[in-house]
């Protein structure tokens, strides 16, 4: 279980974030000169050198995001000009990219933080430009809608590269391009014209994560804990039934991955901070706002409670909860994360993305629900799992390494995770959602720290 330090705030960290940004500018600049594009975009590093790996082409908005987030946290103008260059000739192709259910990593992540900062006046972009970004956030968001399988209660989700008959959990965080393309005042059309709400389509997707990807305690199956939740659920195509939950790249449908867990505390948090954006007469055909932050909150706060209680005491957690080899580990719950372990290995990506998970939630309990204890705990908690990331032995300080944070895991059951000499399980490596989101994290810390305007995705 996580041991909360509850003296921590940002400004008390702001020199480890700052110093963070500082190895970071070498690694982008590393990267850029020595990553051929037409190669693919960079996923995972092996000996210290980012390489492709072929699954589905999901990483290179990170890699051009990664430049934008550097140049937001320090204003050095190389960084905007390859995270906008490296959009405009790479990204374009994914804004209709339909074979995919990660626009919101992809294409948020690079037009997305492009409009932020003209948004917020951190660039200074022409007309022409900012409707440039703000056209291809409405093409992807539409894009991602049209992925869509029916439920047989009269709902839906967006599917997985998988096929029609399947819902991952991290799809979650791809709301946020249906988010930003109806704050912008699109639509889907489909046959015979019909007009399909993006709002709708999100609530949707977000209720059937919510019923199905999360467990509440309430005796679904004898696995059944509160918080943990299946990475991927499977309906029948035909009829849109649920069958059961499965796993693609966790342990097995009854233990919990716990990536899969991050991205649910951090889609399900940023979510709620979306849609109290918008006027509650908006909901009043999806069942209503009240009922809806509810479903939301109601999966937020067990995925996250979840992870506190699954995690060693430093804030960074095992690959799957239900790992075979964590029996041989002993109390491994009631230490600090051990990476160099015989056994398994630790998930820093997890940490990165649960993190900012914990950290907005937490300011949402305590500014919109008025419970400050709760939300205390939860920001705490996210400041203690950043500290943990902002120094040794996860924070890669070795300049001749392209990753920013070490002992992160892609795919563990097809072994595609490096091995050292000389270990026994994966270890001393990075991938470009983990460097991503620890960048994402560290600037939304550093803001506060600054006392400057929070960072949300849908200020565009």
């Amino acid at each position: 279980m996580i041991q909360i330090d509850f003296e921590l705030s940002s400004a008390k960290l702001r020199p480890k974030l700052e110093r963070l940004f500082e190895l970071s500018a070498a690694k982008i600049r590393a990267i850029e000169k020595s990553w051929d594009p037409a190669t693919g975009p960079p996923v995972v590093t092996v000996n210290g050198r980012y390489q492709p790996r072929d699954w589905t082409d999901w990483t290179r908005g990170f890699q051009y995001g990664s430049a934008l987030l550097q140049f937001d946290a320090t204003g050095e103008t190389w960084f905007l000009e390859c995270g906008r260059e490296g959009t405009r000739k790479w990204m374009e192709s994914y804004t209709t990219h339909t074979g995919v259910h990660d626009h919101g990593f992809n294409v948020v992540s690079t037009f997305g933080n492009l409009a932020r900062l003209a948004c917020e006046g951190k660039i200074l972009a022409t007309q022409p430009e900012r409707d440039y970004y703000k056209l291809a956030l409405k093409a992807s968001g539409a894009v991602q809608a049209a992925r869509w399988s029916r439920t047989s209660d009269g709902g839906g989700y967006i599917y997985s590269f998988n096929g029609a008959h399947s819902l991952f959990v991290d799809t979650i965080r791809s709301l946020r391009s249906l988010a930003v393309a109806h704050q912008l005042g699109f639509a889907l059309h489909e046959e015979s014209d019909r007009k399909v709400s993006l709002l709708e389509r999100l609530v949707q997707h977000a209720d059937a994560t919510a019923r199905y990807a999360v467990y509440y305690g309430e005796g679904r199956d004898l696995y059944d804990v509160r918080g943990r939740v299946a990475h991927e659920s499977l309906f029948n195509a035909k009829d849109g039934r649920y069958r059961c939950p499965n796993v693609q790249q966790g342990y097995s449908p009854f233990t919990t991955w716990t990536r899969g867990l991050s991205w649910a505390i951090l889609g399900f948090a940023e979510q709620l901070e979306f849609i109290r954006t918008l006027p509650a007469e908006e909901f009043k055909g999806l069942g209503g706002l009240e009922k809806i932050e509810a479903m939301m909150l109601r999966a937020a706060e067990a995925t996250a409670d979840f992870y506190l209680e699954q995690t060693p005491t430093d804030g960074v957690p095992y690959w799957d909860t239900g790992a075979p080899g964590l029996v041989k580990l002993g109390d491994y719950l009631s230490r600090p994360s051990d990476p160099f372990n015989d056994f398994e290995p630790v998930d820093s990506s997890a940490a990165s993305i649960a993190a900012q998970g914990l950290w907005r939630l937490g300011h949402y309990l305590e500014r919109v629900r008025q419970r400050a204890e709760q939300g205390k705990r939860y920001r705490q908690a996210a400041l203690t799992v950043a500290q943990t990331l902002l120094a040794e032995p996860y924070l890669s300080a070795d300049l001749a390494h392209e990753g920013l944070i070490l002992h992160s895991i892609y795919h563990r059951p097809r072994g595609w995770d490096h091995i050292p000499e000389g270990r026994k399980v994966p270890c001393g490596e990075s991938c470009m959602w983990g460097d991503y989101h620890a960048r994402e994290l560290a600037l939304v810390l550093l803001r506060d720290a600054r006392q400057e305007p929070e960072l949300y995705f849908f200020n565009v």
